[in-house]
């Protein structure tokens, strides 16, 4: 499942996980604008999409505009998700925290350090 990501990228789920992930929007407030906000345009960009012969995934029109895709892409693996990206957007992305995660402790990420 292809969707709208944070910091205009791409998320790719399989579908278990999107399920999972989906059940725990669920669980969010009716009563907060936010979440509904976000539920909202997380799951309306939503496409399933079965891989070619190859392995290839076409990359809906809607999506490859909110996500500013150009020729060269970069994929990347984000723990239970991968993530597309622009390549170009990628790297600014990369070089403006790679300062910060040199820097991070145990209290952004609990039990990792």
């Amino acid at each position: 499942v292809l969707t709208r990501g944070q910091e205009r990228c791409i998320y790719v789920f399989s579908q278990r996980e999107f399920e999972r992930v989906h059940a725990q929007m669920q669980q969010a407030p009716i009563s907060s604008r936010q979440a509904r906000d976000y539920i909202r345009v997380f799951l309306s960009g939503a496409s399933d999409e079965i891989p070619d012969k190859q392995g290839r995934v076409t990359i809906p029109p809607a999506l490859r505009a909110y996500a500013g895709l150009d020729r060269e892409l970069a994929v990347i693996g984000a723990g239970t998700r991968a993530e597309i990206w622009d390549a170009a957007a990628w790297n600014a992305y990369l070089e403006e925290k790679e300062a910060a995660f040199s820097e991070t402790d145990e209290d952004a990420i609990p039990g990792i350090f």
